[in-house]
């Protein structure tokens, strides 16, 4: 009767956990990753991105087979704590089919008891498009949003970017495709609509509409708020107002302002950047930019990424300078600004916007004997995949032990009391769940 107990209490306990479609023992529902969304998909390369109620630490299980999940990708290599979730994959094949599952705060997690998927589009050439689309996400007391998500969804196709330490965002439309991924979309500056969607977690969300022309950059967007940008004005970078001046029928064309010869205007102190175009794609993770200047000229060069980067060169005797940057730049769209001082003292500025190609090998691959436990995870906890049971795994069959002597009471009563719990813990874990 004891050993019918106690394999009761097992079978209820196991049963209960595999029917589930997400492990939940001991951990928090705020690790839960919520508004799951697959962006950036290439021939070549895609990004998942989510969010949690809670910090936590992330990373994507993933491979090309639903049953054959082995490699890694890890959200940071420091094992940061966050709320907003963006991890990209790269080195991936054309065409092909992917599977991945989430696991955050040491917990596995899939999408209603199977893989998320996506599939990789087609080889293209390089896009000939070089719109930006840029902007500002700051919360209603007007402090920026760091690390906010943001997607902008094209004609069915899905893009997106993460704000810097200071709420800035940028992303090069030159990079988006057709809703099938077979093709560059053909973007009109002046009719193609941008969906913009600002998701912070827990912070808030935001969302607006505008039009190419008027998007680089985007009027500040606030957490909370709904936009429609679609008759804002086209930026001012490159455009040149139209003034018509006329004159009253009786007047005479001929001046009548005496002017002097005016005094010499100081010379112009100018520094140029001759490294990089506007809208350049390089190769480089860590680029070198260069130009020429006034000699002890001292310059400021910032570069806009999701972590800005910022640094100051003084312009030697012979008038070029330099600056390498300093720590890796991600895949994707940056800028730099170069300021200076002109010899009126107004402080100058000039701005390129350029791509950083993604790196065609994969960025991280576990090694063949290594398995989704949690010594491969940024975070040592109890492995809770679904395709695990409770550790130590119970036998099926009762262990081998001596028969207890005639009228020795304590090992059948030991064996009654754990096939009990067991019980127990089964029924309870199955009600916890359900909630």
């Amino acid at each position: 009767m004891v050993i019918v107990i106690l394999l009761a209490g097992i079978f209820a306990g196991v049963f209960f956990l595999n029917t589930r479609q997400i492990f939940r023992i001991g951990a928090s529902a705020t690790a839960q990753p919520k508004d799951v969304r697959i962006s950036n998909i290439s021939d070549n390369s895609a990004t998942v991105s989510w969010t949690t109620d809670s910090q936590t630490s992330n990373f994507l299980a993933w491979g090309e087979s639903e049953t054959n999940i082995s490699k890694v990708e890890q959200e940071n290599s420091t094992g940061e704590k966050l709320l907003t979730h963006n991890i990209s994959l790269s080195g991936l094949k054309p065409g092909t089919n992917y599977f991945f599952k989430i696991n955050s705060g040491g917990i596995n997690f899939n999408n209603n008891g199977v893989p998320w998927k996506f599939t990789t589009g087609a080889t293209l050439g390089v896009g000939a498009a070089s719109l930006f689309i840029s902007g500002l996400v700051i919360d209603a007391s007007g402090q920026p949003v760091s690390r906010a998500l943001v997607y902008i969804t094209v004609n069915g196709y899905l893009a997106s970017t993460v704000t810097s330490g200071k709420g800035n965002f940028i992303y090069q439309l030159g990079n988006v495709r057709t809703s099938n991924l077979q093709n560059y979309a053909q973007i009109d500056a002046t009719s193609t609509l941008l969906q913009i969607s600002v998701s912070a977690g827990i912070r808030g969300t935001a969302s607006a509409q505008i039009f190419p022309q008027s998007a680089n950059p985007v009027p500040p967007i606030i957490l909370g708020q709904t936009y429609d940008f679609r008759s804002s004005q086209p930026g001012s970078d490159n455009q040149i107002p139209n003034v018509n001046l006329s004159l009253p029928s009786t007047a005479s064309r001929e001046s009548k302002i005496s002017v002097g010869s005016p005094a010499p205007l100081p010379a112009q102190k100018s520094v140029i950047l001759e490294s990089l175009k506007e809208g350049e794609t390089v190769t480089s993770t860590q680029p070198e930019f260069f130009g020429k200047g006034p000699p002890g000229e001292t310059v400021t060069i910032e570069v806009n990424s999701q972590n800005p980067i910022t640094g100051n060169v003084t312009i030697p005797k012979n008038g070029s300078w330099s600056y390498a940057v300093p720590t890796s730049l991600d895949s994707g769209a940056h800028s730099v600004t170069v300021k200076w001082k002109d010899a009126t003292g107004i402080t100058r500025s000039l701005t390129r916007n350029f791509v950083v190609q993604a790196s065609d090998v994969p960025a991280f691959e576990a090694t063949p004997s290594q398995t989704l436990a949690p010594n491969a995870t940024p975070t040592a906890t109890p492995e809770t995949t679904p395709e695990a049971t409770l550790t130590p795994e119970p036998s099926t069959t009762p262990p081998e032990a001596s028969v207890p002597a005639t009228g020795n009471l304590t090992p059948t009563l030991l064996f009654f009391m754990l096939g009990v719990l067991i019980m127990v813990f089964g029924v309870f874990v199955w009600k916890t769940a359900e909630a």
